[in-house]
């Protein structure tokens, strides 16, 4: 192949693994020619098995049928024969370990719970189906099985096209089950009466859902998957799912989901553990097959029968749901084989000396092929920490075809500085090369924090800041030092992270506005308690409380990055830096950005050098309205002044009032 790949262009630093990085792209390329026939079919047909596999009704009846090429005998059991092995309801084997029944229209009916009993050589177990699109969980005996879902009205999408915003992409992350404000699990349908109008309010565009697909365990925050083709149905119906992506399409707002490929419950009858005597049908086998930290399986990437297993799965999320894509969890673990553990990633020879592993890079290149195959305006997330090149780069010019990668960088940095740093040492130049520092042809999500933040044994950026003092002082009129502090520096963390994006921007719910406390999902250890596995919405409502202050700042926050065309591709351009005054100035297109990080020192008639012209405060975070002080007159016009040494530049300068501990947006009048 020639020396085409834009990747290696962009950095003459890969140049020395330009054979690693072409061999990876063409081992993708005759990877998708073998699955598909040499193009005979495309990938999306390929990915299709969810069609085929599973139970479907049939003009005749019914069809279902599964891959299990270690078993010797299966039978289908349920509720429609008592849960009985029963000759008329045994599989009869196919080709390539594919069993299969056809059965007549009365044998099973829409409600009814099934499951496999599967006989292999030394063993047999009850398992769930594979390719069940509906899980459900007995409430009294805790027990899961697959159930039928066929309604006599199945629900019908309204919203036929749907086109994602990502004029700037605005994700709110959340989760269903803790979305609600009452100590229980919250349902699809509450969080789409109840939830969504309340991101729309706030100007976000797109919604990230956690813990869709079914998981044994609610505590896994929906990270150990067992059923990959059923929505989780703590939550409800598919039909209930499906209402909610309707319902936000119509609202404007996309909906992605996170999609957990990365590894697998170990679980065996509710899971792929060990589906029919053998470990390693959908995993790999040895050292390999656990993963070390999660106590998960780890897939076989290499097994073009596991490769179909995933991207049929991609596909249907996509075509079944409607969803707009994906964030793909844990792409580092897949990456490597350490998984990334214990390793620091320093230089370009980490990511190309052989512990990669080239059966994973390859199936999230046809996976990223596939999506935008299926759906042109997918999204695709990846959730990555080693900083890979070409990730989140067009699998043309050399990379895996993300279209944006999470900044994880990022919340790492903010927890650093407010841990380990008095306020009089955090520098600008440092901050802002941090939330800006990325690869020029890779578009990233920025975010001050995630779920990961808000867990238990962790704090989120607000409670770091003002720790046990939100418990007594967040009333207005009552505010002391350390919150007034927190207030005004979660602003202008907020805004220097999300103003300076290259691509996206991610909360997780409830952080908007400074959720207090941790995420602690229902456990033994705390008595099986929903106390903080749930979103305290009063909070915000509540305007005797400080919070909302924080949440009107979000949402106007949004509305300025939202009021520039094509913002995250405006060019990002520093004015000034001085890290002994704690000041910072940069400009996207008619927008200036003046931070002064300082705790104690305000600064009169502080002179910028910018374009000639007449600017406005368009946001303050010291205003009123948001918590602060209101020291600056945010109605005045500020017109630059003439410098003759500056003449030939074109700049003039611009003097403001910029008081301690605040940040200052302005526009450039026409």
């Amino acid at each position: 192949m020639e020396k085409t790949l834009k990747l290696i262009k962009n950095d003459s630093w890969l140049e020395p693994y330009e054979a690693a990085i072409v061999g990876r792209h063409q081992f993708a390329i005759e990877k998708e020619a073998e699955l598909t026939n040499n193009g005979e079919q495309s990938l999306s047909d390929f990915a299709s098995g969810y069609l085929y596999f599973g139970l479907h009704r049939t003009k005749d009846g019914w069809a279902f049928r599964e891959w299990a090429p270690n078993a010797t005998h299966i039978y289908m059991v349920g509720t429609f024969n008592n849960w009985k092995e029963l000759p008329e309801y045994e599989l009869k084997s196919l080709n390539n370990g594919v069993w299969e029944i056809l059965l007549p229209q009365e044998a099973v009916h829409h409600g009814d719970l099934y499951k496999l009993n599967v006989y292999w050589n030394g063993g047999q177990g009850e398992r769930i189906p594979a390719w069940a699109t509906r899980v459900v969980q007995d409430e009294q005996t805790r027990i899961f099985s697959a159930q039928v879902w066929d309604p006599e009205k199945p629900f019908k999408f309204k919203k036929k096209t749907f086109k994602p915003n990502t004029d700037p992409l605005l994700i709110y992350e959340c989760h269903i089950g803790m979305a609600e404000q009452e100590e229980k699990v919250g349902t699809y349908t509450e969080f789409r009466e109840k939830i969504l109008p309340r991101i729309v309010k706030e100007g976000y565009n797109c919604i990230q859902i956690m813990a869709i697909q079914e998981h044994p365990y609610y505590g896994s925050f929906g990270y150990h998957v067992s059923s990959f083709f059923a929505a989780s149905s703590r939550f409800g119906t598919p039909d209930e799912l499906k209402e909610l992506i309707d319902t936000a399409h119509a609202l404007g707002i996309s909906v992605i989901m996170d999609i957990v490929h990365s590894h697998a419950v170990k679980n065996e009858v509710e899971g792929l553990g060990n589906f029919a005597g053998d470990p390693n049908q959908y995993f790999y086998p040895g050292a390999r097959h656990e993963h070390p930290a999660w106590d998960s399986l780890c897939f076989d990437y290499g097994k073009n029968e596991v490769i179909h297993f995933l991207l049929s799965n991609c596909k249907y999320w996509l075509e079944e749901y409607q969803f707009d894509g994906f964030r793909f969890d844990g792409v580092t673990s897949m990456l490597y084989y350490s998984h990334g553990l214990g390793e620091a990633f320093l230089d370009y020879s980490d990511y190309y000396n052989g512990h990669e592993d080239d059966n994973a890079i390859c199936y999230l290149t046809l996976a990223n092929k596939l999506i935008h195959e299926v759906k042109a305006k997918a999204i695709t997330v990846a959730e990555e920490v080693s900083g890979m090149p070409g990730l989140a780069v067009p699998f043309a010019d050399g990379g895996y075809g993300f279209d944006y990668r999470m900044a994880m960088n990022i919340p790492d940095y903010w927890i650093k500085v407010i841990k380990e740093k008095i306020d009089e040492d955090w520098k600008p130049s440092s901050i802002f090369w941090e939330v800006t520092n990325r690869r020029k042809d890779e578009k990233t999500i920025s975010y001050v924090e995630s779920h990961d933040q808000a867990l238990v044994g962790d704090k989120t950026i607000i409670f770091r800041l003002i720790d046990a003092d939100m418990y007594w002082h967040m009333q207005k009129g009552d505010e002391n030092y350390v919150v007034h502090r927190g207030i005004a520096l979660h602003k202008m963390i907020r805004l220097i992270t999300a103003s300076t994006i290259n691509g996206g921007y991610l909360n997780f719910m409830g952080n908007e506005f400074g959720h207090p406390e941790w995420i602690d999902f229902p456990r033994e250890g705390n008595g099986w308690s929903y106390k903080y596995a749930r979103r305290q919405w009063d909070l915000v409502d509540n305007k005797n409380l400080t919070y909302h202050y924080l949440g009107d700042f979000d949402a106007d926050m949004l509305k300025v990055l939202k009021s520039e065309k094509d913002f995250q591709a405006t060019p990002i351009k520093e004015i000034w830096h001085d890290d002994n005054d704690q000041v910072l100035a940069y400009e996207r297109n008619e927008l200036i950005f003046v931070f002064n990080f300082s705790p104690k020192h305000s600064y009169t008639d502080y002179g910028f050098l910018v374009a000639p012209g007449a600017y406005e405060v368009v946001l303050n975070t010291d205003s009123v309205a948001f918590g602060g002080n209101g020291f600056a007159d945010d109605t005045v016009v500020h017109f630059t002044n003439v410098d003759p040494l500056y003449a030939k530049e074109k700049k003039e300068w611009l003097k403001l009032y910029i008081p301690a501990r605040s940040a200052v947006v302005l526009r450039k009048k026409k």
